[in-house]
């Protein structure tokens, strides 16, 4: 079974998950924090939804009003939150999906990332290919 001590780390969840977490945690809704930040609410909704990341200045500002230190929140090591008690609760096959899908949409996220660099690359070939013709 994974350590619970991991349940924010980076394997098992995303910038956006530990911001909602721990806005959760701080008793605050998205529009009280996106205030609280001076910023949209839309904005702090595409940070929960891992769309966006916020810039180094509003992500100490967050850090702090959250209560957590910046690497938590980036990626999940360092003063945080600490794994919610539900899920030691949790029966032993529950778990074992749990675990299947943060592996699953590990995965995902690593197929997605190689994705992007093959359309990059694809983006660059075909530049070159153009730019010989015209040259």
């Amino acid at each position: 079974m994974e350590d619970i001590n991991n349940w924010y780390g980076p394997e098992t969840a995303t910038f956006g998950d530990r911001v909602a977490a721990a806005r959760e945690m701080a008793d605050m809704t998205q529009p009280e924090l996106a205030r609280r930040l001076g910023v949209r609410v839309a904005t702090l909704r595409s940070w929960e939804e891992d769309l966006s990341e916020p810039r180094a200045n509003r992500l100490s500002i967050m850090a702090g009003l959250l209560n957590v230190s910046m690497m938590w929140l980036i990626n999940g090591q360092g003063e945080g939150l600490d794994a919610p008690v539900e899920e030691a609760a949790l029966p032993a096959s529950a778990s074992d999906i749990l675990n299947e899908m943060r592996e699953l949409r590990t995965d995902m996220i690593q197929r997605a990332e190689q994705l992007g660099r093959l359309e990059k690359k694809l983006r660059m070939a075909l530049r070159e290919e153009i730019d010989d013709r015209v040259a």
